[in-house]
């Protein structure tokens, strides 16, 4: 066979090839339909890619706007109306009744009138005695008192938080940790957390129950708490490491006070020496000349000089107090 034989076996082979190739292979719709079908397979890749982040996105929008509405609630808890009085009396942690702390209020009155008459003052200052003793040292004592028990339930309260953070994690629900908080825990954490409890016992839902907690004790420690719960309870999470992420919030901020509390000392004091030196004075100069302040009691300009002078001294005593009493 020659060389010109062999080239011509050659190329009728390939013609031959690619006249089958064109006759058998695949059609232009062919490739069509398996670039679609590629192209499909590669965008349900990517859906499926972001359906699967979905669950996270839903999540992160659920917290956002449960934290909304908790802030909504306690927005309009905030501008309500004053504080009344049957809700300052339990909030100070009393159980008399309003008629109660209006009787004891009227003997308080007459015991400062009769103290008034007993020592020789003049009307209007036995009329002053009488108010003072029946609206000012009464809603003074209750005030003093919520705030006092509002302190120590703060001071107690991430204790408490630690107890359901170990029980959690431990295998207990959370209602039995609740209980163990209300059976063991200090006051006044101790009677909170049994009406907590009791409010959950008799059907109120868990929200409810933390609403009436909160008002019963309006502070920002039971605001925080309630919402870790009810954020948890509606989306979900580790419960555990929210209340344990709480409990180091909280006993930081009780931190921050103190060192608040103990830069401020130097200004309290100079507060109270300012604010008592005025009669420290007066009584040095009743002792030394009792006869050198008399006019100033006794007669009308020394009287009102004495009203003035202690009304600036008030103005004075507040100012000081909201200058020194620094809020967190």
């Amino acid at each position: 066979m020659d060389q010109q034989t062999l080239i011509i076996i050659i190329v009728g082979a390939l013609s031959l090839g690619g006249v089958a190739f064109a006759l058998l292979g695949p059609s232009e719709n062919e490739k069509a339909s398996k670039r679609a079908a590629s192209l499909g397979a590669s965008g349900s890749t990517k859906k499926a890619g972001g359906q699967a982040a979905d669950p996270a996105k839903d999540r992160r929008k659920q917290v956002a706007d449960s934290l909304k509405k908790l802030e909504e609630q306690r927005k309009e808890l905030s501008v309500k109306k004053k504080v009344t009085l049957p809700e300052l009396i339990a909030q100070a942690g009393f159980e008399f009744t309003e008629r109660d702390f209006y009787m004891l209020s009227a003997i308080v009155a007459l015991v400062m009138v009769g103290v008034g008459f007993l020592t020789g003052q003049e009307p209007w200052v036995v009329g002053a005695m009488g108010i003072v003793g029946g609206l000012g040292m009464p809603r003074w004592y209750l005030n003093s008192a919520r705030k006092k028990r509002q302190k120590k339930f703060a001071e107690e309260f991430s204790n408490a938080i630690d107890v359901i953070v170990r029980g959690v994690k431990s295998g207990l629900p959370v209602n039995e940790c609740l209980k163990i908080i209300a059976r063991d825990a200090q006051s006044p954490v101790k009677e909170e957390f049994h009406l907590l409890t009791e409010g959950i016992r008799l059907g109120f839902s868990l929200e409810q129950s933390l609403e009436r907690m909160y008002n019963r004790m309006p502070i920002n420690e039971v605001n925080f708490f309630s919402i870790v719960l009810i954020i948890q309870k509606q989306t979900g999470g580790n419960l555990a490491d929210a209340l344990g992420n709480l409990s180091n919030v909280l006993r930081s901020r009780k931190m921050m006070l103190g060192k608040i509390a103990a830069l401020s000392m130097e200004a309290k004091a100079s507060a109270a020496i300012l604010a008592t030196m005025p009669f420290f004075v007066t009584g040095l100069v009743q002792l030394s000349a009792p006869d050198y302040l008399v006019p100033l009691y006794t007669t009308p300009n020394g009287q009102f000089m004495l009203i003035g002078g202690g009304l600036w001294m008030m103005i004075g005593v507040f100012v000081m107090k909201g200058m020194i009493n620094i809020k967190v």
